[in-house]
């Protein structure tokens, strides 16, 4: 039961969920006309979930990686590398195409955090789960204020199931989580967002 649960959590909370839900969120909050929200938000997806996410089935299905969320650390680097790469191409497209400013912010705080992700993963696994329900808990509550802290529960839940299917250490949840909040809190700081 404990298994069944964890590996819901842990498919329900994943990377391209949590990613995509943020963007549609920020897409709507930031524009004035579901028409502009649902332009932006399909350029966003677009520019960085779809993608990634046929990559990551590509790779599954063609035996380059073990499963959708239970890889070694080496299967990972394809997939990382190819999500660092689509990364600087979205961030630079949405900048240029004057996208809502949050979205552009976020997309480059996602840049620096897969960079710096992908660079880890050659010596090291951390945790993406817990780091993209961190980033994206720092984002909401910057964005939303007190009204989004209550969404902190997730990551308490994401780090147990995790933990509780062996595909990461306590250390290793809580390094992907504390990464992502500081680097998302410092860009967000950085480009005046705070």
């Amino acid at each position: 039961m404990r298994k069944r649960l964890a590996r819901l959590i842990s498919n329900t909370l994943n990377p391209f969920v949590v990613s995509a839900v943020v963007i549609i969120l920020l897409a709507f909050r930031e524009t004035f006309a579901a028409s502009e929200a649902i332009k932006w938000a399909a350029i966003s997806l677009a520019l960085s979930v779809l993608p990634t996410f046929i990559v990551v089935i590509f790779l599954v299905y063609s035996k380059r990686m073990d499963g959708f969320f239970s890889t070694t650390r080496e299967e990972r680097n394809i997939a990382y590398l190819f999500a660092s790469g689509l990364g600087a191409i979205g961030c630079g497209l949405l900048w240029h195409l004057s996208a809502p400013e949050i979205l552009a912010i976020t997309f480059t705080a996602g840049l620096i955090s897969m960079v710096l992700f992908t660079a880890i993963n050659y010596y090291w696994k951390v945790s993406l789960h817990t780091a993209f329900v961190s980033a994206s808990l720092t984002i909401m509550i910057i964005v939303y204020g007190t009204e989004a802290v209550w969404a902190v529960i997730f990551l308490p839940l994401v780090a147990w199931a995790r933990i509780e299917l062996k595909q990461h250490s306590i250390t290793q949840v809580i390094v992907g989580s504390l990464l992502a909040a500081l680097i998302t809190a410092g860009i967000f700081w950085g480009f005046g967002a705070i």
